[in-house]
């Protein structure tokens, strides 16, 4: 079984002066005034990078990932150990690192995540009706309840 990491990378204000740590990456003393901690140990801005893309770590976020020995951004974690699925609206390929939408047991592509009527693209916070698999806007959704084609099951 190969485990997977999520590790937090802090920032660390201001190193001690006289007490230099040695990089985890480069092995040499750390003189900078900041410095990163992650997997117990300490490094340079500069060397904590991404096995695959070479993005420093410390400026993509704060959460790593490391499997199969190797340091990734979420990305790249994602790229080459998540699971891809498919568009629920138009059933092509979601790649593991792409954002996507939710709705119970289906996954969109944001521009997939659209009233199936009118293609209305809803926005974080808006109000859409799942009904039969099919996402609706709430205009639509009063519609098909006004002609008694539908039943409740608001998101």
């Amino acid at each position: 079984m190969v485990l997977v990491e999520q590790v937090s990378v802090p920032m660390l204000s201001v190193q001690p002066k006289g007490k230099q740590k040695g990089c985890a990456g480069c092995n040499r003393k750390i003189k900078d005034r900041y410095l990163l901690k992650a997997l117990d140990k300490y490094w340079h801005e500069d060397c904590l990078k991404c096995a695959c893309c070479d993005c420093r770590l410390g400026e993509v976020g704060s959460t790593l990932y490391t499997k199969a020995n190797l340091i990734l951004c979420r990305r790249d974690y994602l790229r080459l150990f998540g699971t891809t699925g498919n568009c629920a609206a138009c059933s092509k390929l979601i790649p593991a690192f792409e954002m996507v939408m939710r709705a119970r047991d289906n996954v969109y592509h944001l521009d997939c995540f659209a009233c199936q009527l009118c293609n209305q693209r809803f926005c974080v916070g808006d109000k859409f009706f799942l009904k039969n698999n099919m996402i609706l806007c709430q205009m639509d959704y009063e519609e098909g309840q006004l002609n008694g084609s539908f039943e409740t099951q608001v998101q």
